[in-house]
C-alpha cells in the first residue's frame, strides 16, 4: 500500500544538507525531470521561483534528505521537467519515493493554504520545533490538516459489495468510503455512511486497516461488515453503481491495489480461495 518506507526518519526542523532532494508541488502535481521522471537533486532551479518560506523539511531515507516546497498554479516548469498528477505515478515511480512525495504533497499543502490566519488574515509564522504555523496577532494555530474516512468491505455469504463512486476519477469499482462528520466516532460513520450510499444496514464491524491518502489529507480507515438487512437503493448523487459479487462472477476493474481499497478487496479474495 501507499506508505512511507520502514526506515524513513521524518523531519520537523531543516537540516543543512549538501545535495537535497526537493519534491516541489502544483497543487496535486510533483515536478519530475521529463527524462527520468527524477525529482529535483541539488539547487532548486530559480525560475520556479520560490521563497524560502515555501520549502519545507520532510526528511531522510539513508543519507538522502528530502524537502518539500509549493508554487502556485500559474506557474510553469522550468525546462527538462514537468508537472505530473501525483496519482498518475501510482507504479511509475519507485514506491518508496511515490510514499514519501504523498506525505510531501500533504506538508505543502498545509503550508501553501495556511499562509495566512483563518481568524484575522494576518500572515503566519512558523513555530520553532514543530509542524505549526501560528499567527502572531490573535495566537490562532494550524497544524497539518487530516480528514478522516471511513472504507468498508461488506460480505453477503460468499459474496461482496462492490460499488463505483461517482466522484471517483476512474471507473474503477471499490468499497464503500466517506468522510466522518462532526461528532461522530468512526463505526458510527460506517454505518451512516452505508446506509445513507446503498440503503443496507450491517454488523460485525471489523477492524482492517488505515492509510494516508494525500488527496489532498485523508486518513482512510478501512473495515470489513457482515451483511445484516434491506436492499441496494443506491443514492445516485454519491453512487453510479453497486453490486453483489459472488465466487462464479467475473469482477470488474477494482482499485489499485497502491491503496487501502485494493488491499482490503485482495485480502478478502484472497481468503476465500483458501475456503
Amino acid at each position: 500500500m501507499l506508505q512511507t518506507p520502514a526506515l524513513f526518519t521524518p523531519l520537523i526542523s531543516v537540516a543543512e544538507h549538501a545535495n537535497p532532494t526537493t519534491l516541489i508541488f502544483r497543487g496535486d502535481e510533483l515536478l519530475l525531470r521529463e527524462s527520468d521522471l527524477s525529482p529535483v537533486y541539488g539547487t532548486v532551479p530559480s525560475s520556479m521561483e520560490i521563497l524560502s518560506g515555501q520549502i519545507h523539511p520532510v526528511g531522510m531515507l539513508g543519507d538522502r534528505y528530502f524537502q518539500t516546497a509549493w508554487v502556485e498554479r500559474n506557474v510553469a516548469p522550468t525546462p527538462g521537467y514537468s508537472f505530473k498528477k501525483l496519482r498518475s505515478l501510482f507504479g511509475v515511480i519507485d514506491d518508496h519515493l511515490v510514499g514519501i512525495a504523498a506525505r510531501a504533497c500533504q506538508i505543502a499543502e498545509w503550508a501553501r493554504s495556511h499562509r495566512y490566519c483563518g481568524a484575522c488574515a494576518t500572515g503566519t509564522e512558523l513555530v520553532k520545533g514543530e509542524r505549526c504555523l501560528k499567527c502572531p496577532a490573535c495566537g490562532m494555530v494550524a497544524y497539518p490538516r487530516i480528514s478522516p474516512a471511513m472504507m468498508v468491505l461488506i460480505r453477503k455469504g460468499d459474496a461482496i459489495l462492490l460499488a463505483r463512486h461517482t466522484a471517483s476519477p476512474t471507473n474503477r469499482f471499490s468499497a464503500l468510503a466517506g468522510f466522518l462528520e462532526a461528532g461522530e466516532s468512526i463505526e458510527e460513520a460506517v454505518h451512516r455512511e452505508v446506509f445513507e450510499e446503498v440503503g443496507l444496514k450491517i454488523h460485525n464491524l471489523r477492524y482492517f486497516g488505515s492509510q494516508s491518502w494525500p488527496f489532498p489529507h485523508s486518513l482512510m480507515i478501512a473495515y470489513t461488515a457482515d451483511y445484516l438487512s434491506g436492499e441496494i437503493h443506491i443514492d445516485e448523487n454519491e453512487i453510479a453503481e453497486a453490486r453483489w459479487y459472488g465466487p462464479a462472477d467475473p469482477l470488474p476493474e477494482y482499485a489499485a491495489t497502491i491503496s487501502i481499497a485494493g488491499a482490503l478487496i485482495n485480502s478478502h479474495l484472497s481468503a476465500a480461495a483458501r475456503k
